[in-house]
Protein backbone atom coordinates (compact mmCIF):
# COMPACT_ATOMS: atom_id res chain seq x y z
CA UNK A 1 0.00 0.00 0.00
CA UNK A 2 1.21 3.52 -0.81
CA UNK A 3 1.30 6.08 1.97
CA UNK A 4 0.93 9.87 1.97
CA UNK A 5 4.51 11.09 1.45
CA UNK A 6 5.38 11.77 -2.21
CA UNK A 7 8.51 13.93 -1.93
CA UNK A 8 10.80 15.59 0.59
CA UNK A 9 12.79 18.82 0.35
CA UNK A 10 15.39 19.35 3.01
CA UNK A 11 19.02 18.93 4.06
CA UNK A 12 20.89 15.73 3.33
CA UNK A 13 22.40 14.96 6.72
CA UNK A 14 23.83 11.49 6.10
CA UNK A 15 24.39 9.04 3.26
CA UNK A 16 25.00 5.42 4.25
CA UNK A 17 27.05 2.90 2.32
CA UNK A 18 23.88 0.87 1.76
CA UNK A 19 22.15 3.83 0.05
CA UNK A 20 20.15 4.94 3.09
CA UNK A 21 19.76 8.71 3.32
CA UNK A 22 18.86 10.87 6.29
CA UNK A 23 16.96 13.92 5.07
CA UNK A 24 16.09 16.61 7.61
CA UNK A 25 12.90 18.53 6.88
CA UNK A 26 11.72 21.14 9.39
CA UNK A 27 13.77 19.62 12.18
CA UNK A 28 12.58 16.06 11.51
CA UNK A 29 15.00 13.52 10.06
CA UNK A 30 13.50 11.07 7.55
CA UNK A 31 15.30 7.82 6.80
CA UNK A 32 15.02 7.18 3.05
CA UNK A 33 16.21 4.05 1.25
CA UNK A 34 17.64 4.82 -2.19
CA UNK A 35 19.52 2.87 -4.80
CA UNK A 36 23.26 3.64 -5.22
CA UNK A 37 22.78 5.69 -8.40
CA UNK A 38 19.93 7.80 -6.98
CA UNK A 39 21.81 8.36 -3.74
CA UNK A 40 24.82 9.67 -5.66
CA UNK A 41 22.71 11.93 -7.91
CA UNK A 42 20.76 13.63 -5.14
CA UNK A 43 23.61 15.79 -3.87
CA UNK A 44 26.35 16.11 -1.28
CA UNK A 45 25.95 15.76 2.47
CA UNK A 46 24.97 19.17 3.83
CA UNK A 47 23.22 20.25 0.63
CA UNK A 48 19.53 21.00 0.26
CA UNK A 49 17.96 18.30 -1.88
CA UNK A 50 14.60 17.25 -3.22
CA UNK A 51 13.93 13.54 -3.22
CA UNK A 52 10.91 11.88 -4.82
CA UNK A 53 9.50 9.35 -2.40
CA UNK A 54 7.46 6.17 -2.51
CA UNK A 55 5.96 5.70 0.96
CA UNK A 56 5.66 1.92 1.27
CA UNK A 57 3.23 0.82 3.97
CA UNK A 58 3.06 -2.74 5.26
CA UNK A 59 1.36 -4.21 8.29
CA UNK A 60 4.70 -4.50 10.10
CA UNK A 61 6.65 -1.51 8.77
CA UNK A 62 6.69 1.75 6.83
CA UNK A 63 9.62 2.46 4.50
CA UNK A 64 10.44 5.54 2.42
CA UNK A 65 12.11 4.74 -0.91
CA UNK A 66 13.82 7.71 -2.52
CA UNK A 67 14.53 8.64 -6.14
CA UNK A 68 16.30 11.44 -7.98
CA UNK A 69 13.41 11.94 -10.45
CA UNK A 70 9.68 11.48 -10.66
CA UNK A 71 10.16 9.09 -13.58
CA UNK A 72 12.29 6.84 -11.37
CA UNK A 73 9.57 6.78 -8.74
CA UNK A 74 6.86 6.02 -11.33
CA UNK A 75 8.98 3.22 -12.77
CA UNK A 76 9.64 1.80 -9.29
CA UNK A 77 5.91 1.79 -8.55
CA UNK A 78 5.22 0.04 -11.85
CA UNK A 79 7.82 -2.57 -10.98
CA UNK A 80 6.46 -3.35 -7.52
CA UNK A 81 2.95 -3.66 -8.95
CA UNK A 82 4.19 -6.56 -11.09
CA UNK A 83 3.63 -10.10 -9.85
CA UNK A 84 6.41 -11.27 -7.55
CA UNK A 85 8.46 -8.04 -7.58
CA UNK A 86 9.18 -6.46 -4.22
CA UNK A 87 10.97 -3.20 -3.43
CA UNK A 88 14.42 -4.81 -3.20
CA UNK A 89 14.16 -6.36 -6.66
CA UNK A 90 12.67 -3.17 -8.10
CA UNK A 91 15.65 -1.17 -6.80
CA UNK A 92 18.01 -3.80 -8.23
CA UNK A 93 16.36 -3.46 -11.66
CA UNK A 94 16.64 0.34 -11.56
CA UNK A 95 20.29 0.09 -10.51
CA UNK A 96 20.99 -1.80 -13.75
CA UNK A 97 18.49 -0.10 -16.10
CA UNK A 98 17.48 3.53 -15.55
CA UNK A 99 13.88 4.29 -16.64
CA UNK A 100 14.54 5.24 -20.25
CA UNK A 101 16.87 2.28 -20.76
CA UNK A 102 14.29 -0.03 -19.18
CA UNK A 103 11.64 1.20 -21.62
CA UNK A 104 14.00 0.40 -24.50
CA UNK A 105 14.57 -3.08 -23.05
CA UNK A 106 10.81 -3.63 -22.92
CA UNK A 107 10.23 -2.24 -26.41
CA UNK A 108 12.92 -4.58 -27.78
CA UNK A 109 11.67 -7.64 -25.83
CA UNK A 110 15.22 -7.94 -24.53
CA UNK A 111 15.00 -10.82 -22.07
CA UNK A 112 18.79 -11.08 -21.86
CA UNK A 113 19.08 -7.47 -20.68
CA UNK A 114 16.61 -8.05 -17.85
CA UNK A 115 18.54 -11.18 -16.89
CA UNK A 116 21.54 -8.94 -16.14
CA UNK A 117 19.75 -7.96 -12.93
CA UNK A 118 20.80 -10.20 -10.02
CA UNK A 119 17.90 -12.45 -9.07
CA UNK A 120 16.05 -12.19 -12.40
CA UNK A 121 15.95 -15.38 -14.45
CA UNK A 122 14.50 -15.99 -17.89
CA UNK A 123 11.00 -16.83 -16.63
CA UNK A 124 10.80 -13.73 -14.44
CA UNK A 125 12.21 -11.59 -17.26
CA UNK A 126 9.62 -12.89 -19.75
CA UNK A 127 6.81 -12.15 -17.29
CA UNK A 128 8.11 -8.66 -16.58
CA UNK A 129 8.27 -7.88 -20.29
CA UNK A 130 4.54 -8.54 -20.55
CA UNK A 131 3.40 -6.89 -17.34
CA UNK A 132 5.52 -3.75 -17.47
CA UNK A 133 4.66 -2.74 -21.01
CA UNK A 134 1.10 -1.84 -20.09
CA UNK A 135 2.12 -0.25 -16.79
CA UNK A 136 4.78 1.95 -18.38
CA UNK A 137 2.54 3.10 -21.24
CA UNK A 138 4.47 1.41 -24.01
CA UNK A 139 2.57 1.00 -27.28
CA UNK A 140 1.39 -2.38 -28.54
CA UNK A 141 1.96 -4.44 -25.43
CA UNK A 142 3.25 -7.74 -26.67
CA UNK A 143 2.04 -10.98 -25.12
CA UNK A 144 4.00 -13.11 -27.59
CA UNK A 145 6.63 -14.12 -25.04
CA UNK A 146 4.08 -15.70 -22.72
CA UNK A 147 2.05 -17.27 -25.52
CA UNK A 148 5.14 -18.79 -27.11
CA UNK A 149 6.21 -20.25 -23.78
CA UNK A 150 2.69 -21.61 -23.26
CA UNK A 151 2.65 -23.24 -26.68
CA UNK A 152 0.98 -20.46 -28.69
CA UNK A 153 -2.69 -19.66 -29.29
CA UNK A 154 -5.08 -22.20 -30.68
CA UNK A 155 -4.99 -22.19 -34.46
CA UNK A 156 -7.55 -24.85 -35.29
CA UNK A 157 -10.62 -22.62 -35.06
CA UNK A 158 -11.95 -24.58 -32.10
CA UNK A 159 -14.43 -23.25 -29.57
CA UNK A 160 -13.94 -20.39 -27.12
CA UNK A 161 -12.94 -22.95 -24.51
CA UNK A 162 -9.61 -23.38 -26.33
CA UNK A 163 -9.07 -19.62 -26.30
CA UNK A 164 -9.70 -19.54 -22.54
CA UNK A 165 -7.28 -22.44 -22.13
CA UNK A 166 -4.61 -20.47 -24.00
CA UNK A 167 -5.22 -17.49 -21.71
CA UNK A 168 -4.95 -19.67 -18.61
CA UNK A 169 -1.77 -21.31 -19.91
CA UNK A 170 -0.20 -17.91 -20.65
CA UNK A 171 -1.00 -16.64 -17.15
CA UNK A 172 0.41 -19.83 -15.62
CA UNK A 173 3.57 -19.33 -17.66
CA UNK A 174 3.82 -15.82 -16.21
CA UNK A 175 3.86 -17.30 -12.73
CA UNK A 176 0.30 -16.76 -11.50
CA UNK A 177 -1.36 -19.30 -9.23
CA UNK A 178 -4.51 -21.30 -9.87
CA UNK A 179 -6.76 -19.10 -7.73
CA UNK A 180 -5.43 -15.88 -9.29
CA UNK A 181 -5.96 -17.27 -12.78
CA UNK A 182 -9.50 -18.38 -11.96
CA UNK A 183 -10.37 -14.92 -10.62
CA UNK A 184 -8.77 -13.06 -13.54
CA UNK A 185 -10.40 -15.16 -16.25
CA UNK A 186 -13.88 -15.27 -14.76
CA UNK A 187 -16.39 -13.60 -17.13
CA UNK A 188 -13.75 -12.46 -19.61
CA UNK A 189 -15.32 -10.93 -22.74
CA UNK A 190 -15.90 -13.20 -25.70
CA UNK A 191 -13.41 -13.18 -28.53
CA UNK A 192 -10.59 -15.10 -30.15
CA UNK A 193 -7.81 -12.52 -29.62
CA UNK A 194 -5.76 -14.31 -26.96
CA UNK A 195 -3.30 -11.42 -26.56
CA UNK A 196 -6.14 -8.99 -25.82
CA UNK A 197 -7.69 -11.36 -23.30
CA UNK A 198 -4.35 -11.91 -21.55
CA UNK A 199 -3.90 -8.12 -21.27
CA UNK A 200 -7.39 -7.81 -19.81
CA UNK A 201 -6.63 -10.58 -17.29
CA UNK A 202 -3.37 -8.85 -16.33
CA UNK A 203 -5.24 -5.58 -15.77
CA UNK A 204 -7.65 -7.37 -13.47
CA UNK A 205 -4.79 -8.96 -11.53
CA UNK A 206 -3.05 -5.59 -11.16
CA UNK A 207 -6.26 -3.91 -9.99
CA UNK A 208 -6.80 -6.60 -7.38
CA UNK A 209 -3.42 -6.11 -5.70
Amino acid sequence: MTGMIGSLRGTLVERGLDGELLVEVGGVGYRVQAGPAAAAQLGDVGAEIRVWVHHHVREDAQVLYGFASRDERVTFEALISAHGVGPALALAILSVHEPLALRRVLADDDVAALCLVPGVGKKTAARLLVELKSRLDLPDADIAVALAAAGGPASNGSAARSVRADVRDALATLGYGTDEIATATRDLPHGDDVSMLVREALRRLAAGR
